[in-house]
């Protein structure tokens, strides 16, 4: 086995958020939701078993999507690692 990073609880691809990490996210990180690859996800959390997604078209005053929070479960993998293996 490689060196893998443990992947953090909580992960957010907004550069607002304090839970954001480009190094990280640089590398790629997959999603896993109920047993399906989820493509479209903003910010996920492990122990809370949630997902954010973009709610459609519609955007905020500052221009960010409206995010729906999915309840389940939730499987973050680093995407090149995946690729080898």
């Amino acid at each position: 086995m490689t060196d893998t990073p443990t992947l953090p609880d909580r992960l957010a691809i907004d550069p607002d958020s304090p839970h954001y990490d480009e190094a990280l996210l640089a590398r790629g990180i997959g999603i896993r939701f109920n047993g399906a690859e989820k493509t479209n996800v903003e910010e996920y959390c492990v122990s809370e078993s949630w997902v954010r997604v973009a709610a459609g078209k519609a955007k905020d005053r500052q221009g960010k999507p409206l995010l729906m929070k999915l309840k389940g479960t939730v499987e973050p993998y680093i995407k090149d690692d995946a690729a080898e293996g």
